[in-house]
């Protein structure tokens, strides 16, 4: 790529072409692509640099606010940082309310217009691990036992907030045979804890799992295969 010549107030640049493009640095620096990425309501607003004449030294600056409010909240932890990235997890843990986010950027004196969201709503938009899933053999049959993804959130109690406080929940279980090379789902719904029966002895089976949340129509990733060997 050619090089590329800042100097205080704009952007100038000189190819080898001979070619001037000037643009207005204040512009130049805006973040790129910001946007919330959210999984189990963990909350955290991405960007990336400027379009040009961004360095180390440059520095970024984050508010938020709900839908509706006028005025802007600073970000204390993400006030003249480096990263390109801020959690506000925090900030955000009304799950059905909107939110927006914004950042600008700082460099070598000059500052950046603001970057905006689009609208964010973290119960319509965040992402569900797959359930945690414990196994165990008991009489020729397997015991799985299903535990949805913890959340960043504590009750009055200081306990763990559940995702099925949130959403209704099915849960997937699906077997693979590994001597037939067949997968078969063995149970759908609500419960989670499954004893899967019917299993031939000497054969190894591996189980994975899911969630399902009926009202969005989406689905987790499946967990990691857990297997066994029969005696």
């Amino acid at each position: 790529m050619p090089p590329k010549h800042c100097f205080l107030g704009f952007l100038i640049c000189f190819f080898p072409t001979g070619v001037i493009e000037t643009q207005s640095a204040h512009e130049s620096l805006k973040p790129q692509r910001v946007h919330f990425q959210s999984r189990n309501f963990h909350n955290v607003l991405h960007w990336q640099p400027g379009r040009a004449c961004t360095s180390n030294s440059s520095i970024y600056f984050v508010q938020y606010k709900t839908y509706g409010q006028r005025q802007w909240k600073n970000k204390e932890n993400c006030w003249g940082i480096l990263e390109f990235f801020c959690d506000l997890t925090n900030e955000t843990s009304d799950i059905q309310e909107p939110y927006y986010g914004r950042v600008r950027t700082t460099s070598a004196g000059i500052h950046s217009g603001w970057t905006m969201t689009r609208r964010f709503t973290p119960w319509w938009e965040t992402r569900i691990d797959p359930p945690v899933m414990n196994m165990a053999q008991v009489n020729g049959s397997l015991l799985v036992i299903l535990h949805a993804p913890d959340l960043p959130y504590r009750d009055q109690k200081g306990k763990n907030v559940s995702i099925e406080d949130y959403y209704e929940l099915v849960y997937r279980v699906f077997i693979i045979n590994n001597s037939l090379e067949k997968e078969q789902k063995v149970y759908e719904g609500a419960g989670r804890v499954v004893e899967i029966g019917a299993l031939a002895p000497g054969s190894s089976y591996c189980v994975v799992a899911e969630i399902y949340q009926p009202i969005l129509g989406r689905r987790s990733q499946r967990s990691k295969e857990r297997c066994v060997e029969l005696p």
